[in-house]
């Protein structure tokens, strides 16, 4: 007789949560960084990165966070795992963003998934 094994019940918000704090640790991004990135106050991106606020689902927050950490799983595979250079990649200028910074394009949701889908096909060239 087969034993059946019940489905494990996921908290979804608290493992987005988890999950944004530690992109924004491993990029060095603090409150005001998070709060404009994925479109909430610095007080509330406070409190998430304290891990005393989850994300809501049915909120942008929830998406914005999605594409944050998409972004920077794409950015780990191409410098193959080294923070030091994820985070430098953030902050140096680029010329296929117009010679901005990433971080700087990154706080505009447009900019968000320009950039992810940049680094996207860029590992596809890998």
């Amino acid at each position: 007789m087969e034993e059946v094994t019940k489905p494990v019940a996921v908290n979804r918000p608290a493992v987005l949560t988890q999950a944004l704090v530690e992109t924004a640790h491993r990029l060095d991004l603090g409150p005001t960084e998070i709060g404009r990135i994925v479109g909430v106050s610095q007080p509330t991106a406070s409190r998430i990165l304290k891990g005393e606020y989850l994300l809501k689902e049915s909120a942008k927050e929830w998406e914005l966070s999605s594409h944050l950490i998409r972004l920077y799983r794409s950015l780990f595979s191409l410098v193959g795992g080294d923070d030091h250079l994820a985070k430098g990649w953030l902050r140096s200028t680029n010329k296929a963003l117009a010679g901005q910074e990433p971080i700087s394009v990154i706080k505009r949701i447009d900019g968000l998934i320009r950039v992810c889908d940049y680094l996207d096909a860029y590992r596809a060239r890998i």
